[in-house]
């Protein structure tokens, strides 16, 4: 395998590749992201008892993100070591093969129960798929262009998020769960057969266990402070924005239709997405702490303004009515806006931060496991933010959900701020 874009077909048709895997399952996990307030509202999760334990509906409720995450966290250690011990494109098309059945059950799904159940499978599928295709790469790019790569691979992924949430949100609505299942399927069976057609075998082979020496890496254990806190703001503003959307009014939301719902998320995706395409390359050139920083910072700031859409959407008589989306409460079109503008800032952080991974990964062996740890950081984050925004949704209220969400990235960014200057030089923000 190559280890860089030099220009001719062969490399070029491997990061298309790549990004194609990236599209399959950026497609898949933002359905479930587009649906999960209908599934809510279908499934009606009401507070049970198990073994004389009240568990209340708020909690349930986070298990639906938070099912997800936590098979997520059990799988990045096997998968990002067997991804360094073994060949990478061999592990990528085993979890594309299983991604095929795993969309296929959930239109079988008709419980809460068994959508959590299904909804964990899920995230073991899209953390392999996730630290396989950005562990290839980062190994095949050069240096100077890693951050430009992956911000491109996340594009393709964002540009499925985009496809994939209108997509979803339309064929509900015309024809319900099972036809957007069948779709996903299908992509996941092409991805597989594009890869094992295009994709080289990947030669690396790294002894031992990787983990141990990357998680007491300077640099990592510097921009691992950012990102344990921030993990908390993206997964509880990222996941309420569109529940925020779609819930009933009783529930706090604004009972918005499926297809609004996915616009919601799409200006999210198409702001990040097209911010990539740049944001990637200008971080190479200019320093990634910088990018990393400023991103952050900014998604904290515009989290906070999100219980303001309805002031906002009444001031402006933002109460319209839309072809296909149909009468909309002034909140919405607000919310919309803010969502856009929660795109443009992540843009910045996020190949930035990749790439930061990426460099260590490669200069001390064990690529995948270097991403295993991004993972791993994300982790405790992603479990616990949803079930507290489930919590403060039932219990206080659907705004502060977004002020606790907001309040971590920028806690994160101060964080980080301060341990860079201490261990790094006042400098550090501009030259590393």
């Amino acid at each position: 395998m190559s280890n860089a874009d030099d220009g001719n077909g062969a490399d070029r048709s491997q990061f298309w590749a790549l990004y194609l895997t990236r599209f399959a399952e950026g497609f898949g996990f933002i359905t479930l992201i587009t649906l999960l307030p209908t599934y809510i509202n279908t499934l009606d999760p009401q507070a049970t008892t198990v073994l004389g334990v009240t568990v209340s509906a708020g909690f349930v409720i986070g298990m639906y993100t938070t099912g997800f995450t936590l098979a997520q966290t059990v799988a990045v250690v096997p998968l990002a070591w067997a991804g360094d011990r073994f060949d990478k494109r061999l592990v990528l098309l085993c979890v594309l093969g299983a991604g095929a059945g795993v969309y296929a059950l959930f239109p079988l799904a008709d419980s809460s129960g068994s959508f959590i159940l299904v909804r964990a499978l899920q995230g073991l599928v899209v953390t392999g798929a996730g630290l396989m295709t950005l562990s290839l790469v980062g190994q095949l790019a050069d240096a100077g262009t890693r951050a430009d790569k992956i911000g491109k691979a996340n594009a393709a992924s964002f540009a499925a998020s985009i496809l994939g949430s209108l997509g979803a949100g339309a064929i509900y609505d015309a024809v319900g769960f099972g036809p957007v299942f069948t779709l996903i399927t299908a992509l996941m069976v092409v991805a597989w057969l594009v890869t094992w057609g295009m994709l080289d075998a990947d030669p690396t082979r790294i002894e031992g266990f990787p983990f141990s020496d990357l998680a007491v890496n300077r640099r990592i254990l510097t921009i691992s402070t950012f990102r344990a806190q921030y993990a908390f703001a993206v997964t509880m503003v990222r996941t309420w924005i569109p529940i925020y959307a779609g819930t009933e009014l009783a529930a706090g939301g604004l009972a918005v239709g499926a297809t609004a719902v996915a616009v919601t998320v799409t200006a999210e995706k198409a702001t990040n997405m097209v911010g990539q395409l740049f944001t990637g390359r200008l971080s190479d050139a200019y320093g990634r702490s910088l990018f990393v920083f400023a991103g952050g910072g900014a998604y904290g700031a515009i989290a906070v303004l999100i219980p303001f859409a309805p002031a906002a959407g009444t001031a402006l008589g933002a109460d319209v009515t839309v072809p296909l989306l149909g009468g909309l409460p002034p909140a919405y079109l607000p919310l919309v806006a803010l969502s856009g503008l929660l795109g443009v800032a992540d843009s910045f952080r996020e190949p930035a931060s990749m790439a930061l991974f990426a460099d260590e990964g490669t200069d001390d062996g064990g690529v995948a496991s270097s991403f295993g740890i991004r993972e791993l950081v994300w982790r405790p984050g992603s479990v616990a933010g949803p079930l507290i925004a489930g919590w403060l949704m039932v219990e206080v209220s659907m705004a502060s959900v977004f002020y606790v969400g907001g309040a971590f990235a920028i806690t994160g960014v101060l964080a980080f701020l301060a341990i860079l200057s201490r261990d790094h030089g006042r400098a550090a923000l501009t030259t590393w």
